[in-house]
């Protein structure tokens, strides 16, 4: 497929103009309309919902929400636009996503106060993190393009990787540019068509975004994004016969119904979902180094990450050590006004969250979990807003429910264990298997339990996640992989032409 199409340009497969000559910036985030077919439109039915802002409780705007008749507009556009894009090659590709990471960079403060606004991320966080992820995702898969290897002969037969078609893409609220760029990007890379439907809860990032892709001369019917419910535009999509993969990132519920959905038409679904991580900090780690790190990452962004370190696993001896050096983050942390110079987390993103988030808190008390600090309610000094304590729980048992059902908050249980087989087997007994994170005296040591939890991302020694290795989960974590050349690959269809390299 690379280098396939040479003069692309001129035979129309993209737009005749060059990617240095961008398309005119449309008006700022229209809130109203859907993007299709290279160009702002009115829902086929007039609907929208209120956006509110977690820290205020108060709605800032409206936005549309989108119909069957109007994802079937979209995946039209983009089974016309699939024709040409999937034949372009790769240097056209590589232009366009060079001219995507430009404007981008020129919005990124943009994006982070949106973010911001709508899910509540602290804004110094919401603008290097969360805008950042989006940037990162961009850029990386640019570097896996310029170099990938879309033909690869095996025997007398070439094996072709290409497009997989049409792409519906159903984004979530708590990373909101991380998760679109991750997905969009690669699709691009892939030469695929999509329609992205991101979150009711955060839809201007992603309007921003869309905003970028046109200005960068994506063509029309390439990317197109509807605004809209789960059980509506998500179920459009997932149903959808001339929608050839899903890529699903959201609960493991959700997901769940994604795949039934898809079924029928037998599309490729890859899905990155729940998670209720184990942190296992073994004998002989540093131990105020580990903990302090593992409490840190449990709360950035307020909990609300798929693969949250959630359950930390510790030596059964030092559980009141540990308890009181978790004890001391948390109460370093502070919850507030996003927007405010010291604010380590800000509120969860809705009222449902925050209700859910409170009962598991109660939860955790009435089972008989040691509170050590935080607890139900609002933090001191706060009277509205989604805001949660930051929370620890020690003394937790395997079978409590705060230890097996995921909080998606600023939530910490500390289990203790045994030994190191039994830590291995506390880490495995879930349903979840997205990540796992180990501290131990020697990285060897690491390594060793590394290699026996059941997860698709494992961290040594507090290193973080390399954005060219594979993100993705086991079991009802999800299936498919995101990131770098892993997450292009998801896009791809494999064929084997047999004789092409006969003699």
């Amino acid at each position: 497929m690379a280098g396939s199409i040479a003069g692309a340009f001129v035979q129309g497969c993209l737009p005749k103009r060059p990617h240095h000559a961008p398309k005119k910036r449309l008006t700022m985030v229209n809130r109203m309309q859907f993007y299709i077919d290279g160009a702002w439109v009115d829902p086929a039915v007039k609907k929208s919902t209120a956006v509110v802002n977690p820290a205020t409780e108060e709605a800032m705007y409206e936005v549309a929400l989108g119909s069957k008749a109007d994802v079937d507009k979209a995946v039209a556009a983009a089974k016309r636009a699939f024709a040409t894009f999937s034949q372009t090659s790769r240097e056209e590709r590589v232009a366009l996503l060079t001219k995507i990471i430009e404007i981008y960079k020129g919005r990124l403060k943009e994006i982070g106060a949106a973010v911001s606004d709508e899910m509540g991320a602290p804004l110094p966080m919401a603008e290097k993190l969360q805008a950042g992820a989006g940037l990162g995702h961009l850029m990386t898969t640019l570097d896996v393009l310029k170099n990938y290897h879309f033909e690869e002969p095996v025997g007398t037969a070439m094996v072709l990787r290409e497009p997989i078609g049409v792409v519906g893409m159903i984004t979530p609220w708590n990373w909101p540019l991380n998760q679109i760029a991750c997905k969009v990007a690669p699709a691009l890379a892939a030469g695929c068509t999509m329609i992205l439907k991101p979150s009711e809860f955060t839809p201007t990032s992603a309007l921003i975004f869309a905003e970028i892709l046109h200005e960068a001369g994506v063509p029309k019917g390439v990317f197109n994004l509807v605004n809209g419910l789960g059980p509506e535009v998500g179920a459009a999509m997932s149903e959808h016969p001339d929608i050839d993969m899903i890529s699903f990132t959201g609960s493991t519920r959700a997901g769940i119904d994604v795949a039934k959905r898809a079924a029928p038409t037998v599309k490729r679904v890859s899905q990155e979902l729940g998670g209720k991580s184990p942190n296992v900090i073994l004998e002989g780690a540093d131990l105020t180094k580990a903990v302090t790190g593992g409490v840190m990452h449990m709360f950035n962004n307020s909990g609300q990450s798929c693969n949250a370190p959630s359950r930390m696993i510790v030596p059964l001896s030092k559980m009141k050590e540990v308890a009181a050096i978790a004890k001391a983050v948390a109460d370093k942390t502070k919850a507030g006004d996003p927007r405010a110079e010291g604010t380590t987390i800000g509120p969860v993103v809705n009222r449902g969250q925050w209700d859910k988030i409170q009962g598991l808190i109660k939860k955790g008390i009435d089972e008989g979990a040691t509170l050590v600090a935080g607890g139900p309610g609002l933090p001191e000094g706060v009277n509205k807003g989604f805001y949660v304590r930051p929370t620890i729980f020690a003394d937790v048992t395997p079978d409590m429910t705060i230890a097996r059902e995921e909080i998606f908050g600023p939530v910490l249980t500390i289990i203790g264990a045994k030994n190191e087989a039994d830590a291995v087997q506390i880490a495995n007994d879930t349903p979840y298997g997205l990540a796992g994170y180990v501290s131990a005296d020697t990285v060897e040591s690491a390594k060793r339990v590394a290699r026996q939890i059941r997860a698709g991302n494992v961290n040594l020694q507090g290193v973080p996640n390399d954005r060219t290795a594979p993100f993705g989960g086991y079991k009802q974590s999800g299936n498919g992989r995101e990131w770098g050349k892993y997450g292009l690959e998801d896009f791809l269809e494999v064929k084997a032409v047999a004789g092409f390299n006969a003699a």
